[in-house]
């Protein structure tokens, strides 16, 4: 199972995006914690997985994560690798 946190205390939505959900076609939507901390968990299968947040409407990069591709918009996908 794989845990995605996203910190945005202020967000009122906070939406979980990549290649395993066919980008923007099937956003998951990632529930808001006590502490501010947008969380989900997933199982996701072996091999290399690319992500974005969408927060507000606004994609954003995960500041944890330290393997980014670049991508097509001039910005950067974060790499999440399942074993």
């Amino acid at each position: 199972m794989q845990t995605f946190r996203y910190g945005a205390p202020e967000a009122t939505s906070v939406m979980l995006v990549g290649d395993f959900t066919e980008w923007q076609q099937n956003a998951l939507v990632m529930d808001k914690e006590p502490d501010g901390v947008w969380s989900i968990n997933l199982k996701l299968p072996p091999g290399k997985h690319s992500y974005l947040f969408i927060v507000d409407g606004k994609w954003c990069e995960d500041p944890e994560c330290t393997v980014r591709v670049p991508n097509p918009f001039g910005g950067h996908d974060m790499v999440r690798e399942v074993s």
